[in-house]
């Protein structure tokens, strides 16, 4: 819609991980060599949690693509729930595309040969487990117990747990000691701060293909203050500014773009705790403060 007025190629804050569009802020090179160590070394759990849109599963994509396929042999559980722990070998020889039929005896003795070939081969073994933080407790004991097939200096399982933060809740509770004890790598994924929000949209905008500044300083300042610093925030409004901008045939974004389309999001979290004036009015505070800016009051 607004691709062409704009000259861009490609949409640019699309709301599903891409790894093409990944931006290593601080925090996320930080995790993303955290998640490394943790797939290379002698380490058989690691966790990363982060609020909702915080850039996780993205990063798992990213990682998965710098390593060679015919080396790893990955699993990925996403339908988790807390009543997993009665299926959860099955589901996880599904995401093996093993026969996940019978018996859990069974399948945990046909998990631990596959696990064993796949050694035997020079294959490392990983088995991903997203949104873990809804699985029940007795669910996230099984995993300990699996992770106990490793014996001797090399791994046979390597299990990555993400989720959000109720999930580092839950691995606190003295009942779950011993996996939290199984834990080597864990790190935390918070929000974006303003200098990583300004390279964050920059990044995105070039990998699209854009040869200008879409967004002026002051507008990437409100929309990092409006979003919380959270990437899927930012990507929602920064696409909204952009639809904004393309009715009104503006040739670049500024700050009253963004509270116009902030004025519509009463839902999805944006930074909005007052009534629509006060809010925009505490945001143009915000970016007056952060930019050195003389900006209007909102409309």
């Amino acid at each position: 819609m607004y691709l062409e007025h704009f000259g861009l190629k490609a949409k640019p804050f699309g709301l599903n991980p891409d790894p093409a569009y990944l931006f290593l802020s601080s925090q996320h090179s930080l995790a993303y060599h955290m998640l490394e160590y943790g797939l290379l070394s002698q380490a058989g759990i690691t966790v990363i949690s982060g609020e909702v849109g915080a850039g996780k599963t993205t990063l798992l994509r990213h990682l998965l693509n710098q390593h060679n396929e015919d080396d790893l042999v990955v699993g990925l559980l996403a339908d988790t729930e807390k009543d997993t722990a009665k299926k959860l070998m099955s589901w996880i020889a599904m995401a093996f595309d093993l026969e996940h039929t019978g018996n859990k005896i069974d399948l945990k003795k046909r998990f631990q040969k596959f696990l064993i070939d796949n050694y035997a081969q020079g294959k490392t073994t990983v088995l991903i487990v997203d949104e873990a933080q809804n699985l029940g407790k007795k669910a996230l004991e099984q995993l300990r117990l699996l992770n106990n097939i490793n014996s001797g200096p090399d791994e046979l399982l390597k299990i990555i747990l993400v989720g959000q933060p109720e999930l580092l809740d839950k691995l606190q509770s003295p009942k779950l000691m011993q996996l939290a004890q199984r834990v080597t790598v864990e790190f935390h994924l918070g929000s974006l701060k303003a200098e990583d929000a300004l390279g964050y949209i920059r990044h995105r905008l070039k990998v699209a293909g854009a040869e200008k500044e879409i967004f002026d300083k002051a507008a990437v300042y409100g929309i990092y203050y409006l979003a919380g610093g959270v990437p899927r925030l930012i990507n929602t409004l920064c696409d909204y500014a952009l639809v904004y901008g393309f009715a009104n045939g503006d040739d670049q974004i500024g700050i009253d773009a963004v509270f116009e389309v902030a004025r519509g999001r009463k839902i999805g979290g944006v930074n909005r705790q007052k009534g629509d004036a006060e809010d925009m009015e505490i945001a143009r505070s915000y970016v007056q403060r952060a930019t050195g800016l003389d900006i209007a009051e909102p409309n």
